[in-house]
């Protein structure tokens, strides 16, 4: 027990503690950890200022690892010990697996046990009943051929009931298809109605301009006929004042017969 805890002391101190593996091609930090140099290289790969020891987090001031020679010598003795061990443990247990695999006929129905008639019964099977592995197994088969049936129905109801969200899911689709198509025929409706208003306020815009300056054409064209005629009278009446007295008289009294008249 003592060889075997030492070894597999040794086996964990030869492993990586990145990939869970023996070391290969071993090399150590600046902090004293061993790794594989492709496990390391890899963990590093996309830093460039920090480079953190995975086992204890130090800062390793560079890429540039030991090569621990030892140690790789140390994981290939590890490896040869292993080796011996698993052959030896393997001769040593063959002959009783032969045995057993020869003789193993009986099992123990109660904890479904494999049993061989060749070694004495032991005291926890005395009261549990013993059957032939031929017989056992077509008592078991048969009740997990009991199983299928049932199994089939809840599997079956089980995909009923994953369709319906499915189904609903379907129905909710299509009804915001539906939705979306009334929406797009309303919103077009809408667009035309607008077009036309937009039509027919700009026509009503159009005439009423056109009347504001036909009036105002109208306006500016009276305004001009009664400025010139004020202007005519404003000269007429100069003109008559710097006339001779006699004719001043005589304009004034033709001009008030004809306002009598």
């Amino acid at each position: 027990m003592a060889f075997a805890a030492s070894l597999a002391e040794l086996q964990a101190e030869a492993s990586c503690p990145i990939c869970l593996d023996y070391m290969k091609d071993s090399v150590t930090t600046h902090c004293g950890h061993n790794f594989c140099h492709s496990c390391i290289n890899q963990r590093w790969e996309d830093l460039q200022d920090v480079l953190p020891c995975p086992v204890c987090l130090h800062h390793c001031p560079d890429e540039n690892l030991r090569s621990n020679t030892q140690l790789r010598h140390m994981i290939d003795m590890v490896q040869q010990l292993l080796t011996v061990r698993s052959k030896r443990e393997w001769q040593e247990e063959e002959p009783l697996r032969e045995k057993h695999s020869q003789g193993v006929v009986l099992l123990s129905e109660k904890d479904l046990e494999l049993l061989c008639p060749q070694f004495k019964v032991s005291f926890d099977h005395q009261d549990h009943p013993l059957l032939p592995i031929e017989q056992a197994a077509a008592i078991h088969r048969r009740k997990l051929k009991s199983y299928i049936k049932p199994l089939k129905k809840e599997t079956k109801h089980a995909k009923m009931w994953s369709e319906v969200p499915i189904l609903r899911s379907l129905n909710v689709k299509k009804k915001m298809a539906t939705w979306r198509k009334e929406l797009q025929s309303e919103f077009k409706e809408i667009k035309s109605f607008l077009v036309k208003k937009q039509a027919a306020i700009h026509a009503r815009l159009l005439t009423e301009e056109k009347d504001a300056k036909e009036k105002l054409t109208e306006n500016q064209r009276q305004i001009s006929d009664h400025l010139s005629t004020l202007q005519n009278l404003l000269n007429e009446v100069t003109e008559k004042c710097f006339r001779a007295d006699l004719d001043v008289l005589t304009v004034l009294r033709t001009s008030t017969t004809h306002m009598t008249t």
